[in-house]
């Protein structure tokens, strides 16, 4: 378990497309006490009055959010992150339900962030790819789709809700806290990289797939800070044997 009580979580919206909604999104998490509203390329131009008008007495809320170019950007500073979905996906991850996520960034996280995706599209799977879980919301199968704000309120209502109760486990992190989003994407960026060098990449259309795979590993994991050292310690003792020069005999 962390310590001290674990921060609301940041609520990040990746290419909205509209400011209507993004505005009702920030009355939802008002609503339930969040306040960090961070938003990944939206489609209209930011500020927007349209979203002001939606968002009725949260207008604090789109005052302070933050603006991103990427998702990386948007998340380096999280130690877990949910990507919520409704779409299947080949990437194997925990599926959560809204409550098992506030639980679980309650008793494990420092910081936390809920991913929504495009009204029309949703999340892509290299964006689902580095987060620690997918939420699902248990809908209808026969009419599963869900606007924007609707699936930003149940996620901030269930993260209230599980401050009234909490789970009879939790992992045990000792001295050192969850790895940030940032570490892990400097973990995998070294690793990625010693594996070029190392041939693993047999071919580049293979590289993507390949990629995907290794991240969702350690994206599941859950390290901690210690454990991303530990990791890239390792990485860089076997790499560096490989590139030092061979002894040539004399004569």
């Amino acid at each position: 378990m962390t310590d001290g009580p674990a921060l609301p979580p940041v609520v990040v919206l990746v290419r909205p497309q509209m400011p209507e909604n993004i505005g009702a999104c920030a009355r939802a998490m008002r609503n339930f006490g969040l306040t960090e509203l961070r938003l990944v390329k939206p489609r209209e131009r930011w500020p927007n009055e349209k979203a002001v008008a939606m968002a009725a007495n949260a207008v604090g809320v789109l005052d302070d959010a933050r603006l991103f170019e990427t998702l990386e950007e948007a998340v380096a500073d999280l130690d877990r992150v949910y990507a919520t979905t409704a779409r299947e996906r080949h990437i194997v991850k925990p599926v959560l339900t809204p409550r098992g996520a506030a639980q679980d960034a309650r008793d494990v996280a420092r910081r936390a962030g809920y991913l929504f995706g495009p009204e029309r599209t949703g999340l892509e799977a290299d964006e689902i790819m580095g987060a620690q879980a997918i939420v699902e919301i248990p809908t209808d199968p026969g009419y599963a789709s869900l606007n924007l704000a609707q699936a930003v309120l149940i996620c901030a209502y269930e993260w209230r809700l599980a401050g009234e109760t909490r789970r009879d486990q939790a992992l045990q992190t000792g001295e050192f806290g969850p790895a940030t989003q940032g570490e892990l994407v400097r973990l995998y960026e070294h690793l990625e990289e010693e594996l070029q060098a190392g041939g693993f990449f047999r071919t580049e259309a293979q590289k993507p797939t390949m990629v995907q795979n290794l991240r969702a590993i350690f994206a599941r994991a859950g390290l901690t800070e210690q454990e991303v050292r530990t990791l890239r310690g390792a990485i860089k003792s076997l790499t560096t044997r490989r590139k030092l020069p061979r002894n040539r005999d004399a004569g």
